[in-house]
């Protein structure tokens, strides 16, 4: 069925406002999208970056002789 293009029809008019719906639902997707793509990596580093202070505890003046002397021998 060929719908025609007489603007006082209200099925036309649903389904152009159904159409300009979708498509802001979808630009305020791709934004939501973008953002995330943005946000996350830089989140996630920073957990990476907590973590591993977390379970390297020296102190800064240890891991400078660390990085000066190198890393001490242990002995058993």
């Amino acid at each position: 069925m060929v719908l025609p293009e007489d603007s006082n029809n209200p099925i036309v008019d649903a389904l152009r406002e159904i159409t300009e719906s979708l498509d802001r639902s979808t630009a305020t997707l791709n934004r939501i999208a973008d953002h995330y793509d943005k946000i996350v990596p830089v989140m996630k580093e920073n957990a990476d970056t907590v973590a591993e202070a977390n379970r390297d505890n020296r102190s800064p003046l240890d891991k400078m002789y660390e990085s000066v002397f190198g890393e001490p021998e242990t002995t058993n």
